[in-house]
């Protein structure tokens, strides 16, 4: 059956597994805030339906989910409006598929990222076939990695999720499995028969170790790096280390230094802070962070001067505000973090 969401977002039965399609392929199925609020009415319709075992979760077309609608909601302040309602909603579910009491099977083929990563990643069976492509990009529009970035990114091993947080880099399939972000690897042609025998066993674990894809999953040479650069206790010690090597000709150093300057730098200073705080948070209590921070980013400069520069006019020259990281002052910083009293996320 479709939901009320006129095709965008599909939703069947079959057996005793639902099944829910994001169904926008022309936008990389970019999640807007009806998919959204479709999406927790219909998991928590599931989660109290015995009849239904399990839920699966993809993506039409070539990408599984390419992030929140972004442009939507740059256009919605644009005409006066303060979209806050969306990332309420959004987070509310995020926290909703990490608490879900059934097996959630995301079934991940092709790009992934930002708010695709929510409602995939937060489930307990997280599928790659080789054409995945996972990225948190926040950083290069303004912004930081919210969706439960906080709790998902500062659990990796390595200091692997800071990296990702602070640099907003895609990496493939195999960088992914390695560090534990996805459960299991399947061929992108075998898909349609995985999805039918997840349908007929009802048992997720036997039947994706059953239809494992037989690609070896090669070993990431840049983790002792990403270690020695990223666990350092501040932002600042971060980027000295990857400067004094980038001196020695590092070449890893260089281009992720390269990376980093060019990021708004207070989404820099903010989302290094939201990731260490994060390690230590339960998912819930993450999402609470999260919503405190961007009520304060959607009050600042820097996020819609990022998607102006990167999706509405397409220049990819941001001009940030601070421009220099030496102008950030770490009390606005602890500002973004500063509780809302009686408008704190109610999940």
């Amino acid at each position: 059956m479709n939901d009320k969401g006129e095709g965008e977002i599909l939703f069947e039965r079959r057996s005793n597994v639902g099944i829910i399609t994001l169904n926008r392929p022309s936008t990389l199925n970019a999640l807007n805030h009806d998919m959204i609020r479709a999406i927790s009415r219909t998991l928590s319709e599931w989660e109290r339906d015995d009849s239904v075992r399990s839920v699966i979760i993809k993506g039409n077309g070539r990408a599984f989910c390419a992030g929140g609608d972004i442009v939507a909601v740059y256009k919605a302040v644009r005409a006066g409006e303060r979209p806050i309602g969306f990332f309420a909603d959004e987070y509310r579910l995020n926290a909703a598929i990490a608490r879900f009491p059934k097996p959630f099977v995301a079934l991940i083929d092709g790009i992934v990222m930002g708010g695709g990563v929510g409602v995939s990643f937060h489930g307990s069976h997280r599928v790659l076939t080789e054409k995945a492509l996972f990225a948190m990009p926040e950083v290069g529009i303004g912004f930081y990695p919210d969706i439960g970035g906080s709790y998902l990114l500062s659990r990796l091993p390595n200091n692997y999720g800071m990296y990702l947080a602070l640099t907003g880099n895609r990496i493939g399939h195999d960088e992914a499995m390695q560090v534990g972000l996805g459960t299991h690897m399947v061929d992108s042609d075998d898909l349609g028969g995985v999805l039918d025998e997840l349908v007929e066993t009802g048992d997720p674990d036997s039947s994706l170790t059953r239809n494992a894809s037989g690609q070896a999953v090669e070993e990431n040479a840049k983790l002792s790096d990403i270690e020695r650069h990223f666990s350092r206790d501040t932002l600042d010690a971060c980027i000295e280390s990857l400067k004094e090597a980038a001196s020695r000709g590092d070449e890893f150093a260089e281009e992720t230094l390269e990376i980093i300057e060019k990021r708004s730098p207070t989404s820099l200073y903010v989302t290094f802070e939201q990731v260490r705080r994060g390690a230590s948070l339960s998912m819930d209590d993450c999402v609470r962070m999260e919503y405190r921070i961007t009520n304060r980013m959607l009050d600042g400069h820097d996020f819609y001067e990022g998607v102006r520069a990167a999706l509405i006019d397409k220049t990819q020259a941001p001009v940030w505000e601070p421009g220099l990281r030496k102008e950030i002052d770490p009390a606005t910083v602890k500002s973004y973090f500063a509780q809302l009293g009686e408008e704190e996320l109610q999940l």
